[in-house]
């Protein structure tokens, strides 16, 4: 059920990321939103020009969709560098990692996303280079082995993760800089829509965007996917402009309601309530009882349940509120007094 979900953070296609790729900012001046970050990402960059040294490591971390990879390519842009990117599953072993690093020059940044799947190997292997820009490459194996001291030209390593908490902390010791991206307001998504349809050449009547920008979730990389999905719904069913009822109604289509929510939402919520009667629940059976994986329900659907105040959890379980109930039309069970809301300490690094 939870397979290309519209209102994903997550990338769902080439197609979908080569769209984004092409919506993409290349400059601070044109991002929205994360005003601290943009504001420190500026000090930081100038002082570095000033000096002519490439910028400390730097990690993006928080909710997917929300410009990590997109901030990444902008300092690369304002900092006149080659960026080279890829990926913490993609990096196995030391080797690959060695390919990337003997062809980074002086300024050049090296973009890893998903850099807490980074293997414990990789990054026993990366630390030197983090630090002291070598590393220890080891060739040929048994008696012929050998170990050969590498020298690097200092470049900018730039990490991305949905799960700081998931990190090493000698891996997340190393990033100089740590920037934490929240999710948008609907004014900031407005904006940024209204970027988007510039770029697409795309009409659109007063308020239409900020019907989607209301339905986006807090994320750029959602609107922007609802943009696409009305733009097409607009061309065939209407004249290509995107109206109030063409925007209500190629949202109707998609399943998804006034806050943004699908139909795997719904159904998280409707269990609590119709299964659980309320809750509290445990996660795995939730999961059990809707048929998806236990982190699709963590990753894709909790963190904005929680966001609004649909959902909360507690030392037993999940729980649905009050307010979740009255969105969905359904009876209240009313917990007990006792139940407790559960303590998490901060993922933040």
């Amino acid at each position: 059920m939870a397979i290309g979900r519209v209102i994903s953070g997550q990338s769902l296609t080439e197609m979908d990321e080569n769209f984004n790729v092409s919506l993409r900012p290349k400059s601070l001046n044109e991002c929205v939103g994360q005003c601290r970050t943009i504001e420190k990402l500026s000090i930081a960059m100038e002082a570095a020009k000033q000096r002519a040294e490439p910028l400390e490591h730097i990690l993006f971390y928080g909710p997917p969709g929300l410009g990590k990879t997109t901030l990444a390519h902008v300092v690369a842009n304002e900092m006149g560098a080659r960026i080279r990117c890829s990926s913490g599953p993609a990096l196995g072993k030391a080797g690959d990692v060695m390919g990337l690093l003997s062809n980074v020059n002086t300024g050049d940044i090296l973009f890893i996303d998903e850099v807490h799947r980074l293997s414990t190997p990789v990054e026993e292997f990366i630390y030197p280079a983090m630090e002291e820009f070598k590393v220890d490459f080891t060739v040929d194996s048994g008696l012929h082995a050998k170990t050969i001291n590498f020298p690097l030209k200092r470049f900018t390593l730039i990490g991305a993760t949905t799960r700081a908490g998931l990190l090493s902390a000698p891996l997340r010791g190393r990033f100089g800089m740590l920037y934490h991206l929240d999710f948008y307001s609907s004014d900031e998504l407005t904006a940024i829509l209204e970027r988007s349809a510039r770029l697409l050449d795309l009409p659109c009547e007063d308020e239409t965007l900020k019907l989607i920008a209301g339905r986006s979730r807090g994320a750029p990389r959602v609107a922007n996917r609802l943009l696409k999905r009305v733009r097409d719904y607009a061309q065939v069913k209407g004249k290509g402009v995107l109206s109030a009822k063409i925007v209500e109604s190629a949202l109707k289509m998609e399943q998804i309601d006034s806050l943004g929510l699908d139909e795997l939402d719904r159904a998280f919520m409707r269990a609590l309530v119709n299964v659980y009667d309320g809750g509290p629940a445990g996660i795995d059976a939730i999961a059990a009882t809707l048929g998806e994986e236990r982190d699709t329900l963590e990753d894709m659907v909790e963190p904005y349940l929680l966001q609004i105040g649909f959902v909360r959890r507690t030392k037993r379980g999940r729980e649905v509120t009050k307010k979740a109930c009255d969105h969905l039309g359904l009876k209240y069970h009313k917990t007990k007094p006792t139940d407790q809301p559960e303590l998490f300490e901060k993922s933040e690094p």
